[in-house]
């Protein structure tokens, strides 16, 4: 299915959370919008500040307790409780890595590398850069800027955007 390009001309995404699922999410809709020729622009706050940094975006995890996407691992139930244990959580990270290489998915600088060489723009959060005590010199060289919310939401103007939080 080809989405029709003047009905959606731009989409801006929040990313707030860390975890391989959320990140992934973001960054599979950014790139999918400009393969399709739409102005992608990615806002990272919180948490989410992990994608874009340099000691953080390789070792993204996925919450081993209370995480609806595993219910089933392996094809077999697994039960939230179990999260608690320790190195559950790295076991399941790493299968969640090793299956997105598996499957061909880029790693997430490469995922960044590839939306900004397709004309999108990747922005942190001014105030969870403070608050995390972050520099930009922390980030991934491919982010265009240290924002505000404000600056954001006017990234965000005009007619046939679509912002979406994650």
């Amino acid at each position: 299915m080809h989405i029709q390009v003047d009905a959606i001309h731009k989409i801006c995404i929040i990313c707030s959370k860390s975890g391989i699922e959320d990140v992934y999410s973001a960054l599979i809709l950014a790139n999918g919008a400009v393969m399709e020729g739409m102005e992608a622009n990615l806002f990272f706050t919180f948490f989410g500040l992990d994608a874009i940094t340099k000691k953080r975006m390789k070792r993204l995890k996925t919450p081993a307790i209370g995480n609806p996407s595993l219910r089933f691992l392996n094809g077999l139930p697994f039960p939230s409780f179990l999260g608690f244990l320790p190195g559950v959580e790295a076991i399941i990270s790493g299968s969640m890595h090793r299956r997105l290489e598996k499957k061909g998915i880029p790693g997430t600088e490469e995922f960044l590398q590839m939306i900004t060489a397709g004309g999108g723009k990747l922005y942190a959060c001014k105030l969870a850069m403070e608050l995390f005590k972050l520099k930009k010199a922390d980030l991934s060289d491919e982010i265009a800027g240290i924002i505000t919310v404000g600056e954001f939401y006017e990234q965000c103007s005009g007619d046939r955007t679509q912002i979406i939080y994650i």
